[in-house]
């Protein structure tokens, strides 16, 4: 007789965390406009009311979504930055790598598919996007550059624009993920080669110049000694 109350308590604690990954699912299947409420309901088996109950409008379960997903990812990853004592260039192999493995790697990876496919439409949701993910991935990254240049590992540079080249491969390789990719067509990419060879060409050009050793003066050969 204690057993009933019991599992019902955890199906219900369980239920935002299912409605979120239905949404996602659906989301990156259908699109965020042609998903429907009680469709994400029906997959996490759920009532539309129940599914109302958590999250009011299909536009704030979508941020949820992000949140979820993307956010808290962020927000470690600052921590990684603020606490990492080594150099900085195995910072951002480390940044990278994580980034790819926690987000590139999994579903949450669609939420950028959506955003570069729907969010036109909906100005509300794209302006949340900036403020929760945009803008806090390009603090992360500036930190991460402005700690570099400080310690005299990178040569000074235009932050700003680095960040959207730093940015832009890892974009580049979800929508890859999301449309050729997902169809097992053409030439397929390894991803984790990929971003190994993003990091080589990355770094060799972020690199503070070494100073050469000064090399002594080479002296004159004569002509006899040559034929000798």
């Amino acid at each position: 007789m204690l057993v009933q109350p019991h599992i019902r308590q955890r199906r219900k604690e369980a239920r935002p965390q299912e409605l979120l990954d239905a949404a996602l699912d659906l989301f990156v299947e259908k699109g965020f406009a042609a998903t429907r409420s009680e469709e994400v309901a029906q997959r996490a088996g759920v009532s539309k009311g129940t599914l109302y109950l958590y999250y009011p409008s299909k536009e704030e379960l979508l941020k949820e979504v992000i949140r979820h997903h993307m956010v808290n990812e962020i927000a470690q990853g600052i921590d990684v930055v603020e606490q990492f004592t080594g150099p900085t260039p195995e910072l951002l192999i480390l940044v990278y790598e994580q980034w790819w493995q926690r987000i590139g790697e999994t579903r949450a990876s669609g939420i950028m598919k959506l955003m570069m496919s729907e969010v036109r439409n909906f100005p509300e949701i794209a302006q949340f996007y900036v403020d929760e993910v945009i803008k806090p991935t390009h603090a992360l990254l500036s930190l991460l550059l402005q700690r570099g240049i400080e310690r005299g590992e990178f040569r000074r540079i235009d932050i700003a624009g680095v960040t959207h080249a730093l940015v832009a491969p890892m974009l580049f390789l979800v929508m890859h993920k999301h449309s050729i990719g997902a169809c097992g067509v053409g030439n397929s990419i390894d991803p984790r080669a990929f971003i190994a060879a993003q990091l080589d060409l990355v770094l060799n050009g972020l690199r503070a110049p070494v100073a050469s050793a000064k090399r002594a003066p080479r002296k004159a050969v004569s002509r006899k000694a040559k034929r000798a």
